[in-house]
């Protein structure tokens, strides 16, 4: 399809973004590699549609076959995550937050969620957030002796403020969660639950995680990070809170779906269906380990100890690097991450103390562990040497040479 493009500036820029995608390796926990038919279905002409609605209640003429494909998606997330009712159309993470919130909350009222630098995410009530600004956040901590959640202390904040809702979910917590326990403390002060899984669907689809959807009462993800989707997210919810999902998403806070996004989720949902997914899933969680065990015994601090999922933050203050310091330099080395805010950070978010670390998409490449061993080495002596351009220029090469060798699906 690429070809088909006689813009030179615009087809300049996207065949750079190919090569640089080949060349350097992503290492940013909300990145993936679509598989080559999610890919196409999103330069189809179904993005030529309209479809104001849902299906056999559209605004819009000529959506029988929309229909069918909204139907599809919605069928295959219902049997990937034993859902009792799914919303395909959120057009990301944060819009399928926001509907919940429309959909279960008046203004003012008050939610329990993780605080953001300790691994929590903007849309879950930070002040610079819409969320924060119409809703009386109120958040809990990790752990400082563990960098784990403490479920007792949370217990304590539920029952002290009493929230309408209780958020479990995270942007850079590296621990399976006890959704179980959550639901616990919810039932006891009254409150709803919402579990945001954006960061682990695809490793709870795989069946290497706890799925928290039959036990919350509603469960939203994005579609493109561990789940290898297009950018995109979807709601799940208990059958009595569907017609209130449904309403805040359309016409509470969307339009029209996009249509050929809903048509490449679909596709992902159904490999995710596939036996192959479990692997990656399982392959995914044992690179996430064993890279977080050779940084460790380079002599990196892992906050929490470890990782149960993808992903894994970096305390960087024993190296006395900060985290943007560290970024730009590893990126200069061919290896994309992003900075990240470690528990009770002094430094601000735009230069924290530390880097979020993900395995999602270089195992869709095709990484194991001795790919892994390669890249510990790799981030040691570029942050090592981060002053020197031609030792970076070197590794950068080093990088290039793996990735041409296991590029991305669509590259193949």
């Amino acid at each position: 399809m690429i070809n088909i493009i006689k813009d030179q500036e615009v087809l300049r820029f996207i065949a750079e973004e190919s090569k640089r995608q080949i060349d350097e390796l992503e290492l940013i926990a909300s990145e993936n590699y679509v598989s080559p038919a999610v890919l196409a279905a999103l330069a189809t002409p179904l993005v030529n549609k309209y479809s104001e609605g849902y299906p056999g209640h559209r605004y819009y003429g000529g959506n029988h076959l929309i229909d069918e494909i909204e139907n599809l998606a919605i069928e295959r997330a219902k049997q990937l995550f034993q859902a009792e009712h799914v919303n395909v159309q959120p057009l990301s993470g944060s819009p399928a937050n926001l509907a919940v919130y429309l959909a279960l909350l008046q203004p003012g009222d008050t939610v329990l969620s993780l605080r953001l630098d300790h691994g929590g995410h903007l849309s879950h009530g930070h002040p610079v957030n819409i969320s924060g600004r119409l809703f009386n956040f109120v958040h809990y901590e990790v752990d400082p002796q563990t960098g784990c959640l403490n479920m007792d202390q949370i217990r304590k904040i539920a029952k002290e403020v009493r929230p309408r809702l209780i958020i479990a979910g995270f942007s850079a917590y590296s621990r399976e969660i006890d959704w179980a326990g959550f639901q616990d403390i919810a039932s006891e002060v009254g409150a709803f639950t919402l579990a945001d899984i954006s960061h682990t669907a695809g490793l709870i689809a795989g069946g290497q995680l706890i799925n928290p959807t039959p036990l919350f009462d509603v469960v939203t993800t994005t579609t493109h990070k561990t789940l290898r989707g297009p950018r995109g997210a979807i709601i799940m919810c208990q059958e009595k809170l569907a017609k209130k999902i449904d309403q805040a998403v359309f016409p509470g806070l969307q339009g029209g779906p996009h249509d050929n996004v809903t048509a490449a989720k679909a596709i992902a949902l159904g490999e995710a269906l596939e036996p192959s997914f479990k692997k990656y899933a399982h392959q995914v969680i044992v690179n996430a380990q064993f890279l977080a065990k050779k940084l460790q015994e380079k002599g990196y601090t892992i906050v929490s100890g470890g990782t149960d999922n993808h992903l894994m933050v970096i305390d960087l203050r024993p190296q006395q690097i900060t985290g943007r310091e560290a970024e730009i330099a590893l990126e200069k080395a061919g290896l994309s991450v992003s900075r990240s805010t470690i528990p009770g950070d002094s430094r601000p978010p735009f230069n924290p103390s530390g880097l979020r670390l993900g395995m999602a998409a270089v195992t869709t490449r095709g990484f194991k562990e001795q790919e892994m061993e390669q890249i510990a080495n790799w981030f040691d002596q570029a942050l090592n040497k981060r002053d020197s351009k031609p030792a970076l220029a070197e590794i950068k090469q080093q990088v290039s040479t793996l990735g041409r060798r296991l590029p991305p699906p669509q590259y193949n």
